[in-house]
């Protein structure tokens, strides 16, 4: 008796380019992802044009298998048109989801194009339950969860989210990101090709030096030297392998298993598919067991060594690779000697693997970053002591061996890829029904049943007579096989119902032009199947067309803009001495967040929170009896445990007067409300706010939203003035003084410096100082916390002040200025700064005297700023 078959999930394939799509499709995907020339979160692979898409969508459909569109960038209000427009027209061609990050453009899509099926793309940082709930509630049928999240966490998820119906997908192989994905602005900072539009420049994979140093009493670094650490690619991950540990994630609940490598080869599609492919079906056969051999195959196709990742938590070394940041091989063993005689040298063995003419081979030099890489142009010879190898360079002794590529690999790369063609692969059936009149006209009716059980009817008629035979009639087992031939189509017959007394006689080849036709009408049938009917193409045409003409592409009158209220001033601190210095200032807000994490038992394990009470009540009073709002800052990330922390404490908050939390993801903002439906709660930069639509969107949850750091005055000109025109009221605050997050990881660096080391704040006296240095010679801050993630910072401080009048034009709310890690003597001065730079602000306009900037005040940032003064992207915005 066979075992019962096993449900397995959706293995979800990457096509960067038309040749890996094929690939994917031949191999077995069930689902591939892809980008058109815009809006997609890998600009710098192939993608796809128009026609390209279309012709995917329709080859993958009369294959079974679902194409999803990633339009998973932020968009600026002059692109939502367009962004809208590509969304209608995915919508029309019968893709079977898009995948978004942008909070406008979904908000937009789920108005104007209801049928669309969306999915929430990682980079929307989606990382607790609360996160789920939200994506729900807000019209996203799948969530792409963040890679940091534990095989139990996301099964945790799973459990607590399931009367929502939405599905989880996870990442099962591949590059993985050092940072949180949406939350990372190292390559955006560095030169302005922000990740967040698709233009990721992976600086991770470059080399890094850890540096340390102290802080003076304004916290700027000082005397830096090099940490003593050997390893250069401090950022730089291994890639992600979850073959082992496959039947895990099969009884886990996941709807969709992804594989990363939209820039890769179609010959890499085409082997990492083929491989879990193979595996999924043996699961659900009950005959699985982990194959050495494919293993190998995935060793050999691309890797930069392979970790289970957080997924299967991993960390430090089993999760890092800061030796090398590209791609590994496969290992075949470790060169002994060089056999001088025949300027070969000898390898001792450590895998089955025998390289042949045509293969990359690496040699990895011991003690050095020095490598001798070639293609291998004779063929090795065996010997006892070992494997006979020419080099075109002396290779020293120790030096490890790799394969880079193997050519018997691409052979069958290529063969996968050859079989992408109608009459491979995944057939669909068709149920057939063919009826002779009495008249003798033959008709073929049937249907074909799509993979997610939609039954689509086919019909076709011809001009066919079967007359009554004269001598040899045409026999009904002869009929029977002519109309069962599927070669060469996406279908096989899976039923035939012949209604035939076996008297009468036609040309085969007439029976087979009528057999061809049918299949011919099925795939048409089939395509179209997928697409909207044209009544509701058209309703979704007027509407937008109705809604177009709404958004401008020039600002309104700044000056119209600009309300009677002077600047709020927000002061973002993480100590109680940088409370007492910013309440004692004078400024309008203050926003705490203290580090109330307590480090796991074991580096890596879950993090809970000593109670911020204490701390927080103490801020209370010294706020209150000053006139100030304390807003309570959470940390960027909360995963479910944490965030379960923090929220308990909100209503006994509450009664003492908290003004509001401040929060960077949808999950955290979600789950204060629930905690405590009366505190506001304020949006920050990780929410990644970046259009008016964003805003808009935005308003049924947050007091506030924080625009993007990576807009231009251009931008957010654009962005008020259509919030203006559509009556949006939502307060919009800018950062504008601080040292800017770059990203946020689950690693921690610090443990490379000082084990479970965490840098902190003490006021007073000097302050350890850990950093990380770009080739360039930049320094860039890197602060660990209790709850084992690492923040880096930009190398440069912001800097808007002599811009506050522009600011002020433009209809900014209010302004923020990050002074958290700094100290007490930073805090004291820049707020003196700031709050004498906006009286004189307001000074100027309530007498009409035209504020040009304010020169002298950048001059005493500068002297307090830890590193050079930058004015980001505000000036010149990104590079597009």
């Amino acid at each position: 008796m066979n075992p019962p078959v096993r449900s397995i999930p959706e293995l979800l394939a990457p096509a960067g380019s038309p040749e890996a799509f094929r690939a994917a499709i031949a191999a077995g995907a069930d689902a591939i992802y892809l980008s058109g020339k815009r809006f997609g979160a890998r600009k710098y692979a192939a993608n796809f044009s128009d026609a390209e898409i279309v012709d995917a969508v329709r080859l993958a459909h009369t294959r079974g298998v679902r194409v999803y569109v990633t339009v998973n960038t932020l968009i600026h209000d002059r692109e939502l048109p367009a962004a809208l427009e590509y969304l209608i027209w995915l919508y029309t061609i019968g893709v079977d989801a898009v995948l978004v990050q942008d909070l406008g453009l979904l908000a937009l899509a789920r108005k104007m194009i209801p049928g669309l099926v969306l999915h929430a793309s990682t980079q929307m940082t989606i990382h607790n339950a609360a996160g789920v709930r939200w994506a729900a509630e807000h019209g996203l049928s799948r969530v792409v969860l963040a890679r940091e999240l534990s095989l139990a966490e996301v099964s945790a998820i799973a459990e607590a989210t399931q009367d929502t119906g939405v599905g989880l997908e996870v990442f099962a192989h591949g590059a993985l990101c050092y940072g949180y994905s949406g939350q990372c602005l190292l390559s955006s900072f560095i030169g302005g090709r922000s990740g967040n539009r698709g233009m990721c420049a992976q600086p991770c994979r470059k080399p890094w030096t850890l540096v340390t140093g102290t802080t003076d009493e304004y916290g700027r670094p000082a005397r830096i030297q090099d940490a003593g650490i050997s390893s250069r690619y401090l950022l730089s991950p291994k890639d992600l392998c979850t073959y082992r540990h496959l039947k895990e994630l099969v009884a886990s609940p996941f709807v969709s298993l992804k594989i990363e490598g939209r820039m890769k080869s179609a010959d890499y599609v085409a082997v990492v598919v083929a491989t879990y492919r193979t595996a999924l079906d043996a699961i659900a056969a009950g005959t699985w067991e982990p194959s050495a051999a494919a293993e190998q195959d995935l060793l050999l196709a691309f890797n930069r060594e392979f970790t289970g990742g957080y997924l299967f938590s991993d960390r430090h070394d089993r999760l890092m690779g800061r030796d090398a940041p590209d791609n590994r091989g496969l290992r075949i063993g470790t060169v002994t000697r060089t056999d001088r005689k025949s300027g070969e040298v000898v390898v001792q063995r450590e895998s089955s693997y025998m390289p042949e003419t045509g293969d990359g081979l690496l040699m990895v030099h011991p003690g050095s970053s020095a490598e001798t890489g070639f293609s291998l142009n004779t063929p090795p010879r065996t010997a006892k002591d070992g494997l006979y190898i020419r080099t075109p360079h002396p290779v020293p002794a120790g030096s490890a061996v790799f394969v880079t590529a193997s050519r018997e690999l691409a052979a069958r790369a290529r063969q996968i890829v050859a079989k992408s063609g109608p009459g491979y692969g995944r057939l669909l059936p068709v149920d057939l029904e063919a009826t002779i009149s009495g008249t003798g006209e033959l008709t073929l009716n049937g249907s074909v049943e799509r993979p997610d059980g939609v039954v689509v009817p086919v019909s076709c008629s011809s001009d066919i007579m079967l007359e009554p035979a004269r001598s040899r009639p045409l026999a009904r087992e002869v009929l029977a096989a002519q109309l069962e031939k599927s070669g060469g189509t996406p279908f096989y017959v899976r039923t035939l119902s012949l209604s035939y007394d076996g008297t009468r006689f036609a040309p085969l080849g007439e029976i087979n032009r009528l057999r061809r036709e049918f299949f011919d009408a099925a795939t048409e049938r089939l395509v179209a199947s997928y697409c909207p009917p044209e009544n509701e193409i058209q309703r979704i045409t007027h509407r937008w067309q109705d809604e177009a003409p709404r958004y401008p592409v020039r600002t309104l009158n700044q000056g119209t803009l600009a309300g009677p209220k002077p600047l709020r001033i927000t002061l973002c601190v993480d100590t109680p001495e940088g409370v007492r210095e910013a309440v004692a200032a004078g400024v309008d807000t203050v926003c705490f967040e203290p580090d109330s994490a307590r480090p796991p038992a074991a580096c890596g394990g879950e993090t809970s929170f000593a109670s911020p009470l204490p701390a927080l009540s103490d801020a209370l009073a010294t706020c209150e009896a000053h006139g100030v709002e304390l807003v309570w800052k959470f940390p960027r990330i909360t995963h479910d445990r944490s965030l379960r922390d923090l929220t308990s404490y909100l209503q006994s908050l509450a009664q003492q007067g908290l003004a509001g939390c401040m929060v960077d993801t949808f999950g955290a903002a979600r789950a204060v409300r629930d905690a405590a439906p009366g505190i506001p709660v304020h949006g920050f930069l990780g929410l990644n706010i970046f259009n008016h639509a964003a805003v808009s969107a935005a308003g049924d949850l947050f007091s506030s939203v924080t625009l993007s750091s990576e807009l231009s005055r251009d931008d957010i000109a654009l962005l008020v003035s259509n919030m203006a025109s559509r009556k949006i009221h939502l307060p919009c605050n800018l950062v504008v003084q601080g040292v800017a997050e770059a990203l946020v990881s689950a690693d921690c660096i610090c443990r490379l410096h000082t084990p479970c080391n965490r840098v902190t704040v003490e006021a007073g006296r000097e302050r350890e100082f850990l950093g990380i240095r770009d080739e360039e010679g930049r320094v860039y801050p890197v602060r660990g916390s209790g709850s084992c993630t690492t923040q880096i910072g930009n190398c440069a401080e912001l800097s808007l002040i002599e811009y506050l009048p522009l600011i002020r034009s433009l209809g900014i709310a209010g302004i923020t200025i990050d002074a958290r890690h700094r100290s007490p003597s930073y805090i004291r001065a820049i707020c003196r700064i700031y709050r004498n730079a906006a009286a004189d602000l307001a000074s100027r306009q309530a007498n009409g005297r035209r504020a040009h900037g304010m020169p002298s005040w950048k001059k005493e940032i500068e002297a307090i700023a830890s590193g050079p003064v930058t004015t980001g992207h505000f000036l010149r915005g990104l590079r597009e």
